[in-house]
């Protein structure tokens, strides 16, 4: 059990576990295992892809338009890394404009001043499958080259909105106080975003496993026996 007050503090409780974190079951029938160890990679690289190139920092609002995934995981993590605000809320319906728009689906990024990042989703995508607008940056295709720890400023004041959400909103304090729970964790990806994240962190926390799985696979007995899933939403 761990008690942690900021994003890298929960990162540092995964960084040196071997153990799987996180593993999403896909669509296609793909099951992608991430360890705390290589979760952490992930979100630095993504975290110092965000600071380098897309200007994130404490304040900046990343609009993240796709569903649960382990990407788009990722993607919340490395976010919070930076000190910026996750929003979810379809575009414009909470009055904030973002400064960055991620997503799995091109006709969600739209054309206004905010950053664009298009996220191909299969599991051994090198980059989007197919051509991309003018301007949008392929997240696939760019994360790789960037540091493996992240260099950046980070952390944002624990008052500060870490998810804006559908009814409602986030502080970084009240996302990391989750009481903590050891438990391997299935979590459908119909759940909504707040269920998920906030569910993940006291997973996380308790030293557990997130378990994501796509609505369209069907063999959950196995997959729960497998895993040896303890708890499903």
């Amino acid at each position: 059990m761990h008690s942690v007050s900021t994003i890298d503090q929960l990162l540092a409780v995964l960084r040196p576990d071997s153990s799987p974190a996180l593993i999403w079951y896909g669509p296609d029938g793909e099951r992608v295992e991430l360890s705390g160890r290589v979760l952490d990679n992930w979100v630095a690289k993504t975290a110092n892809l965000l600071s380098e190139e897309l200007d994130a920092e404490p304040g900046t609002v990343i609009r993240l338009a796709m569903p649960p995934h382990w990407r788009s995981v990722v993607w919340a993590l490395a976010g919070w890394q930076t000190g910026a605000t996750l929003t979810v809320d379809a575009a414009g319906d909470d009055g904030t404009e973002p400064d960055v728009v991620v997503s799995n689906d091109v006709d969600q990024l739209g054309d206004g001043p905010a950053y664009q990042v298009a996220v191909a989703e299969g599991a051994l995508a090198l980059g989007w499958p197919g051509a991309l607008p003018e301007g949008v940056l392929d997240y696939a295709a760019e994360v790789r080259s960037y540091g493996d720890v992240f260099m950046g400023m980070g952390s944002a004041e624990n008052s500060a909105t870490a998810l804006e959400y559908e009814g409602g909103s986030l502080t970084f304090d009240a996302l990391l106080h989750r009481e903590p729970a050891s438990r391997n964790l299935l979590i459908p990806t119909k759940s909504d975003w707040f269920t998920t994240l906030t569910e993940a962190v006291a997973t996380w926390l308790g030293g557990g496993t997130v378990v994501l799985c796509h609505q369209s696979v069907h063999d959950t007995a196995k997959l729960v026996a497998n895993e040896r899933i303890t708890e499903q939403l």
